[in-house]
C-alpha cells in the first residue's frame, strides 16, 4: 500500500522523472534518505555503506543540488546519487581452469568478499571487490566451503586472493580490440576541462567521444606530498594498465580504509601517477573528487582505454609507449 501510495502522489521538485533503474549500492559511510528530491526537507532514514536499495525512477530536481541535481526514487523518498553506484546480481558459469598468463575478469555482483587462505587451512578477509573492478584470475582452486573459487593476483604487489567464481565474468577479447585503429596516433588528442569537467577525444579537428568527469579535489597537503588538483599542461599517454589497485598499500578487510583494488581501465599520463580511469566509489561525475586522477564512468574509461595509444592487447598485464596526448586545461 505503501508503494502504491508513493507512486501516485505528486512530485513537485521534479522536472525530469527517467524510467526504473534498478539497484544501487551505497559507497560511503551512509547517506540520507528525504521525503523530496531536495536536502533541505525531512530526512526520514539512513543506508549505510554497501547496503543495496532499489531504484525506482531517476530524478533531475530543480531544487539542485546545482552541482548535481539527479536523486532516485527509492522507498518512501528519494536518495541523491553522488554515492549511489547502479549495480546487478548477476552470477555467471564457472571454468575449470585459466590459462598460465592469467587472465581478466570482471565482478558482476554488488560486492564480494575476498578471502586468503592462512596456514592450518584457515581463510581470513581481505578487501571486497566491488561491481565493475577488473581483476586477472591465475588459477581456479576449492573454496573453504567446498565450491569452485578463482584465484586473483595483484598488479603491483603479486598479493593473490580468491573469491567465489561465479560473481566474476571473462571478458572476452574482442571486448578489447581498438576503436578508430585507422587513424594515425598523431591525429589523436584527448582535452580535459578542469572548469567543465569534461573530456573530449578528437581525431584531427573532430570530437568522436564526449564525458562528464570528476578531476581532482583542491586538497591542502603537507609540504613534499603529491597535490590532489589535476595537473595543467600537455602530456601523453606512458602507461596503460586494464586494472589496478590504488590506495595507502595496507592489507586490511577494513571497508572505510583507502584501498581500491581492482580500479578499471587506467591510462597514465604524468610522472605522479595521475591517470584516467573507470570508478565504482561514487556517481558524482560533473564534479572534482580525486586525489589527482580524472575519474570516468567505468565503460566511458574503457573506449579511452581502447581508442588511445599505447595499444593494449589481451596478454599484457600493462603496456608502455609515448602515446595518445592528453592536454589538461583549466
Amino acid at each position: 500500500m505503501g508503494l502504491g501510495a508513493l507512486a501516485l502522489s505528486p512530485i513537485p521538485t521534479a522536472d525530469k522523472i527517467s524510467g526504473l533503474t534498478g539497484l544501487g549500492r551505497i559507497t560511503t559511510g551512509s547517506i540520507s534518505i528525504y521525503k523530496e528530491p531536495w536536502d533541505k526537507s525531512a530526512i526520514l532514514y539512513t543506508r549505510y555503506r554497501d547496503e543495496l536499495v532499489n531504484l525506482y525512477a531517476e530524478v533531475k530536481s530543480d531544487k539542485g543540488p546545482d552541482w548535481n541535481p539527479i536523486w532516485y526514487r527509492v522507498w518512501r523518498g528519494y536518495i541523491h546519487s553522488k554515492f549511489v553506484q547502479t549495480v546487478e546480481k548477476r552470477e555467471n558459469p564457472t571454468e575449470a581452469s585459466v590459462i598460465k598468463e592469467g587472465q581478466l575478469a570482471e565482478i558482476t555482483v554488488p560486492f564480494v568478499q575476498s578471502m586468503r587462505p592462512r596456514q592450518n587451512e584457515k581463510w581470513e578477509p581481505l578487501y571486497r571487490l566491488y561491481y565493475g573492478s577488473m581483476h586477472w584470475v591465475i588459477d581456479v582452486v576449492e573454496g573453504q566451503d567446498g565450491t569452485r573459487w578463482y584465484r586473483l593476483q595483484e598488479p603491483w604487489s603479486q598479493l593473490t586472493y580468491d573469491v567465489p567464481a561465479e560473481a566474476m565474468r571473462f571478458v572476452q577479447n574482442e571486448e578489447f580490440s581498438p576503436i578508430s585503429a585507422y587513424v594515425l596516433p598523431e591525429d589523436k588528442r584527448i582535452e580535459v576541462s578542469i572548469s567543465k569537467q569534461e573530456l573530449i577525444a578528437f581525431e584531427k579537428d573532430k570530437a568522436v567521444f564526449q564525458a562528464k568527469v570528476s578531476t581532482g579535489l583542491n586538497h591542502t597537503v603537507p609540504d613534499g606530498e603529491i597535490p590532489w588538483t589535476t595537473p595543467q599542461g600537455e602530456w601523453r599517454i606512458s602507461y596503460k594498465m586494464p586494472t589496478q589497485h590504488m590506495g595507502n598499500g595496507n592489507i586490511t578487510s577494513e571497508v572505510e580504509a583507502y584501498e581500491l583494488a581492482g580500479i578499471p581501465w587506467v591510462c597514465y599520463f604524468h610522472p605522479n601517477g595521475n591517470a584516467t580511469h573507470g570508478t565504482f566509489w561514487h556517481s558524482n561525475f560533473g564534479n572534482p573528487m580525486s586525489h589527482g586522477c580524472v575519474n570516468m564512468r567505468s565503460e566511458d574509461a574503457r573506449w579511452i582505454f581502447r581508442w588511445s595509444t599505447p595499444v593494449w592487447t589481451p596478454n599484457d598485464r600493462s603496456v608502455k609507449g609515448n602515446g595518445t596526448r592528453i592536454i589538461v586545461t583549466v
